[in-house]
Formats: structure tokens, C-alpha cells, sequence
């Protein structure tokens, strides 16, 4: 095999490509800090226990690890960063008002998401501390569908859950609690035969809730459908009440509820959410509330936040035109040099070329060129 393969779901980014996802990563960080966000930057690699805070074991399974030949300790290469921002607030920052922070950077899976998924997705996100209210759960709902409206994404389709109204119903029964993994599996993968013989001997309360779940799919209509066969638990009545109000402030997003989407579980503690796009049959982006995270860090703090995948994302995109450039020759001439320097500081590109040498290049087109007449260096326009 050539050493200068690259292992599989691994690639290298090409310039038109790096370029795409270069221009939206900063568009994206910009909005953010319009929002308040303050950028942080993660390391690569830290010690697995503070990487698996929660025991997620599918963090586990998805996370590359390796001994540390300093410490002896275990390492992992990141597969997420959202516990490592939470870190940084309940260790470093350590504040007591809310806190907003973002970050973007490449995280490794150990196997791909989906068929033709990378292993190294370039996540960014954003994430909100310190406030439980429903009004941080909003801010990041509207922060995402900005995210993909600033991407050029018009048709986006928000898909709501809630994290607590499963606890209220697992918590409710002795047996349920017992069988919470088998049960989130059943639900994720909607198996009502499996699920059936699960739930057999729980209260018929909470096993006709659990056993209507994956019915409970649609449009904004399923609030009303939830409350009237679910039972009347308060923290059913604070989940479906939470929902209603962020499907108010969806905005123009299509809006679907699915109180069996179970994604991002292990995480989670409240609303939950999900966009796609047209083109990708995975969600591009995904957020929800988290509030147990920083307690692994010796500080509970409520949570809130969301993540996507900027290369995904940018796979969806068109192309982007050549940018408009300036050709030049190479010369020692001060004049020349000067009148370059004064065209790069107004924002123009100038590639100068070098002697004996055609310039083939993706990303720019000249359409002007510094030619030397009349003793001086002039602009002209190629067209």
C-alpha cells in the first residue's frame, strides 16, 4: 500500500473546498459573537475520564485512546467538544453570571457516522451556562436555524423532543427504572413487538405511555394528542408545555415533534432538537438542554447549547465562483511592489506570477492585469 494513503473515511480538504468551509466558519463564529459568545479552544487530546464525564458509551465506542507516555494515564482524542466546553466553564471560567461560549475544530470518530460520513467531522457550536429557564433553550434554537440561514439553507425542517418526559415516565416505575437502557434502545430503534414483552409487567399507567411514544409524531397537533393519553406527571405537563413554546419561536422552520427521538440522550435533560436540510438524510445540526454535564467537573450548572458539522454542511453547498484576481509580474521594481502593496491593503487579490511559470489555480480568475507602460505600472482590465 502507498504510505501516502490515507485510512478510509479520511480525507484531505482541497482549496475551492477549504475555502467554502473556511468563509462559514467565520461567517458562523461572527453571528455567534454578535449573540455574545465568547470563542474557546479546546486541546485535541485530555485525560478519558474528564472526556467521558458522563458515562456515554457511545462517547466510548465512537472515541480514539491511547496511553500517555508521561502520566501513564489514558488519553482520548476528542469525539465531541460539548463536554469539554463545560469544562471550561465549571473549571477555568468558574463565573456566576451566564456564561456564552462557541468554539470550532475538528473532532475523530473511531467508525463513521453514516455511510459516507468523515471520521474527523469540524464541529462548531454554542453553548449557554448558568441560566435554566426556557429562555436560554430558545436563544440556542434561534442561534442554530441563524446558522443555517447564514449557510444559505432556506427549507430546514426542526424536529422537537424532550428529554424529561421519558424520565417522568421511566422514573414513575420501579421496573422501568431498572430497564432505562433496554428501553431507550427499544424506542430508539421504535421496536413496539420488543417493546411490548419489555413493558408486560409494569403499572398499566406508565406502560400504555411508553407503549404510545413512537406514536406520538407529527406536526404541532401531537401536543394536544400527548396530553390527552399521557399521564398527568408535572414534569409530563413542564415537557410538552416547553415544547409548545419553542415551536412558537420556530420562526419558518417546518416543525415536526417525535417524543421517541431519543438522540443525544445520555446528554440530555430537556428539550431536545434536530434540523435537516434538503440532500442530507441525517440531521445537520443538533442541540438540547444538559444540565448534569459539569457536575463530573465539581460544578452542576444548567446548560444548554448546540453543535453541527461544518464540512457536512458545506458538502451541500454549491461551489463558489472564482474570486476576481489581479495578475501581476514578478518584479525587484519599488514602484511595482508599491503599487501591489497598495492594492492587497484595498482587499484586492494580486498574484504575482513567477518567471517560466503558468499559474493553475481553482479559486481565482484574473480579470485584470499590471502591465508597465508609459514609464509607469497601470491596471488593466483583461476583458
Amino acid at each position: 500500500m502507498p504510505s501516502w494513503l490515507l485510512p478510509e473515511n479520511i480525507a484531505d480538504v482541497l482549496p475551492s473546498e477549504a475555502r467554502k468551509i473556511e468563509d462559514l466558519r467565520r461567517a458562523i463564529l461572527d453571528n455567534f459573537r454578535l449573540y455574545g459568545y465568547e470563542l474557546v479552544t479546546p486541546p485535541m487530546l485530555e485525560y478519558l475520564d474528564s472526556l467521558l464525564p458522563v458515562g456515554g458509551h457511545d462517547m466510548d465506542l465512537r472515541m480514539f485512546k491511547l496511553v500517555d507516555q508521561l502520566s501513564g494515564r489514558t488519553l482520548g482524542l476528542r469525539a465531541d467538544m460539548t463536554t469539554q466546553v463545560a469544562r471550561i466553564d465549571a473549571h477555568l471560567l468558574n463565573r456566576p453570571s451566564v456564561t456564552r461560549l462557541c468554539y470550532a475544530g475538528s473532532v475523530l470518530h473511531t467508525r463513521p457516522s453514516g455511510l459516507h460520513a468523515t471520521r474527523e467531522p469540524l464541529q462548531i457550536g454554542a453553548e449557554i451556562y448558568g441560566h435554566a429557564g426556557l429562555e436560554a433553550d430558545a436563544e440556542i434554537q434561534e442561534l442554530a436555524l441563524a446558522s443555517l440561514a447564514l449557510a444559505g439553507f432556506t427549507e430546514v425542517r426542526l424536529d422537537l423532543c424532550h428529554a424529561g418526559l421519558l424520565r417522568a415516565l421511566i422514573s414513575a416505575d420501579e421496573n422501568a427504572r431498572e430497564d432505562e437502557a433496554a428501553l431507550i434502545a427499544l424506542l430508539r430503534a421504535k421496536d413496539i413487538p420488543a417493546l411490548s414483552v419489555l413493558v408486560e409487567d409494569y403499572a398499566p399507567l406508565i406502560r400504555d405511555a411508553l407503549l404510545k411514544l413512537p406514536d406520538l409524531y407529527g406536526d404541532a397537533s401531537v401536543i394536544a394528542r400527548a396530553r390527552a393519553v399521557l399521564p398527568t406527571l408535572p414534569a409530563v405537563e413542564k415537557a410538552l408545555t416547553d415544547l409548545e413554546v419553542l415551536l412558537d419561536l420556530a420562526g419558518d422552520a417546518q416543525v415536526t415533534v417525535d417524543l421517541a427521538d431519543l438522540s443525544g440522550y445520555q446528554y440530555e435533560s430537556g428539550a431536545m432538537f434536530a434540523l435537516y436540510v434538503p440532500g442530507l438524510p441525517n440531521a445537520v445540526a443538533r442541540g438540547g438542554r444538559y444540565d448534569h454535564v459539569g457536575e463530573a467537573f465539581g460544578r452542576a450548572r444548567p446548560a444548554t447549547g448546540f453543535s453541527m458539522d461544518l464540512r457536512e454542511l458545506a458538502r451541500l453547498l454549491p461551489g463558489a465562483a472564482p474570486k476576481a484576481a489581479i495578475r501581476a509580474p514578478w518584479s525587484r521594481d519599488p514602484e511595482l511592489r508599491r503599487r501591489i502593496a497598495e492594492l492587497r491593503n484595498a482587499g484586492e487579490i494580486v498574484i504575482q506570477h513567477l518567471p517560466g511559470h503558468d499559474t493553475e489555480q481553482q479559486e481565482f480568475e484574473h480579470d485584470r492585469v499590471i502591465v508597465f507602460e508609459g514609464g509607469n505600472w497601470i491596471l488593466k482590465s483583461l476583458g
